[in-house]
């Protein structure tokens, strides 16, 4: 039999009138006219090259081939309604492994609290984490399937891929306490040093670059590192200055650094949380998706912001 020609509907209707041995009480379950039961018993008597259901004293009667197609037809409609929608799966019980991609932040803020979130709700996922490179990069792992999760900056999504915002992030100017540029903070004491760029490719220009170059000015990047953890230590101790998103300021920082709204205008970034379209239905990858979702949705922005309290 080629399967391709056979309408799975008509396997419903045949359980239903298998049930009921009667088309019309068949029909009123099923919100069918009688006529289109009848018309689907015709198909099914076709088949299956059986009658089915036949005409005895007192009513209809399944013949012995019907008989031995209902427990094998409700077994099969049952595993096809798990393929096509499965239920829930137990949290506690599941058994997986859910790869993420993001950088070092949010990592660093999220990784502890995810770890102790899943152990409570799901204590048999256990996290890979990957680092960032890239949104092109963390795309075509999320469609190679190397990846179940991307937390990154993503344009806008096609159908295959599902993308929410978690939150909209802004920058602030960071330097050490008692840096020359922090008293009378301006435009050109900001670019009268080298500032730290980072970049997980190495590149050498970044969004504050395109800002400066609209008005004919430019900056020096002294040097480019691929991790927003070694930007604190390198600022401590140097003449370096950093433009960070306010999220990536360490708690604490009010202590050792002077933070300061930037004197020319930086866009921000929406960060997204992503996944393919296929893994919609996969129970772990949507719970960890929850719990980086409810986490990184509660981490406030920039722990040092005011430039009066933050001024050498």
């Amino acid at each position: 039999m080629n399967l391709r020609s056979v309408d799975l509907n008509l396997l419903v209707v045949l359980d239903v009138l298998l049930d009921e041995a009667h088309v019309s009480r068949a029909a009123e379950r099923l919100g069918l006219s009688q006529p289109a039961a009848s018309s689907a018993l015709d198909r099914c008597r076709h088949l299956f090259s059986d009658p089915l259901l036949t005409r005895g004293r007192g009513g209809m009667r399944l013949t012995p081939r019907a008989e031995a197609l209902r427990g094998p037809l409700k077994t099969l409609l049952a595993q096809t309604a798990y393929v096509l929608d499965p239920p829930e799966p137990d949290l506690a019980t599941l058994r997986q492994t859910v790869r993420i991609v993001m950088s070092d932040f949010p990592a660093s803020v999220v990784a502890g609290a995810m770890h102790r979130r899943l152990s409570q709700t799901a204590p048999g996922i256990d996290l890979v984490i990957e680092p960032w490179v890239g949104a092109g990069a963390a795309r075509e792992a999320l469609d190679r399937g190397a990846a179940d999760l991307a937390v990154s900056v993503f344009p806008e999504p096609d159908q295959s891929l599902h993308r929410e915002t978690l939150l909209q992030e802004s920058y602030l100017v960071m330097m050490r306490k008692g840096h020359p540029a922090a008293a009378g903070f301006s435009l050109a004491s900001w670019l009268a040093h080298p500032h730290v760029l980072v970049s997980g490719r190495g590149q050498t220009r970044g969004a504050l670059d395109e800002a400066l170059a609209a008005r004919g000015l430019s900056r020096r990047v002294g040097i480019v590192v691929p991790s927003f953890l070694m930007v604190p230590p390198l600022l401590e101790d140097t003449d370096l200055i950093a433009l960070l998103p306010s999220r990536c300021v360490p708690a604490g920082a009010e202590a050792r650094f002077a933070a300061f709204e930037p004197p020319v205008a930086v866009e921000g970034f929406p960060l997204h949380l992503a996944w393919h379209s296929r893994r919609d239905r996969d129970a772990g990858v949507r719970h960890v998706a929850a719990v980086v979702r409810a986490l990184l949705s509660d981490t406030p922005s920039g722990h040092i912001h005011d430039r009066r309290h933050m001024s050498a």
